[in-house]
């Protein structure tokens, strides 16, 4: 289970701030482990259980002062999708960093496998997503958090010669990660380990798209190095 941030005002998305933000050290030392208590009633309970009584409870913290940041239900699942939602951008982050020096032979399965490394040790993630008490502060912050990771799909391409920067290489990449999205969203559906197979096909649809894609530009020759279209 990764480590909750208390960072829940992301930049441009959909997740309300905390209602107070801790400044103090045992102030975000207290604020994580009511998050780390409420994904663990998350996992266990489900979303109906993430009430602020029973949250408090298994954070062995007041109900007063939990309420300080988190004031109810819909407060607390904004907070868990907010570092849910950070964490899998600071992958992508890394990801896009690294394709300049990188020369991988399949980029596209290596994007692949580290977000799905990401939904299997996030078993909060799942249960939020795959339960049905999604606020619409969280839905918004989910459409955010899409274009943030197609952006680093294209930023990706960028940085390996692969395409020109254009409105059109934005709308590609964005349409490649709902789509690659969706696939993985089922095969963790499938399987808490992610459905082999159907990760599979989300890299070969993902190939065979971002070739086509790319594929519209000129392309230097460092293109000859690094070609999505590589399998593993």
């Amino acid at each position: 289970m990764g480590e909750p941030t208390t960072d829940t005002g992301r930049a441009g998305g959909g997740v309300t701030p905390l209602r107070r933000t801790p400044r103090q050290a045992r102030s975000k030392a207290r604020l994580a482990r009511v998050l780390e208590a409420a994904e663990r009633v998350l996992v266990s309970e489900g979303v109906e259980a993430l009430t602020t009584t029973r949250v408090a409870a298994e954070a062995q913290v007041s109900v007063g002062s939990l309420y300080q940041y988190l004031p109810d239900r819909d407060a607390i699942i904004d907070a868990l999708a907010g570092g849910y939602f950070a964490r899998l951008e600071a992958v992508m982050e890394d990801f896009a960093r690294a394709a300049a020096d990188e020369n991988w032979d399949d980029p596209v399965g290596v994007l692949i496998d580290a977000c799905a490394a990401v939904y299997r040790t996030e078993h909060g993630f799942r249960a939020l997503w795959f339960g049905s008490g999604l606020t619409e502060r969280t839905r918004a912050a989910d459409r955010e958090h899409k274009r943030q990771m197609a952006d680093g799909v294209r930023r990706v391409l960028l940085a390996l010669g692969l395409a020109e920067d254009d409105e059109a290489l934005g709308r590609a990449c964005h349409a490649a990660f709902l789509a690659a999205d969706a696939l993985a969203q089922e095969a963790f559906r499938r399987d808490p380990e992610g459905d082999a197979a159907l990760l599979g096909e989300a890299k070969t649809m993902l190939r065979g798209y971002l070739v086509e894609v790319t594929g519209r530009y000129r392309r230097p020759a460092r293109a000859a190095t690094a070609d999505v279209s590589r399998a593993d």
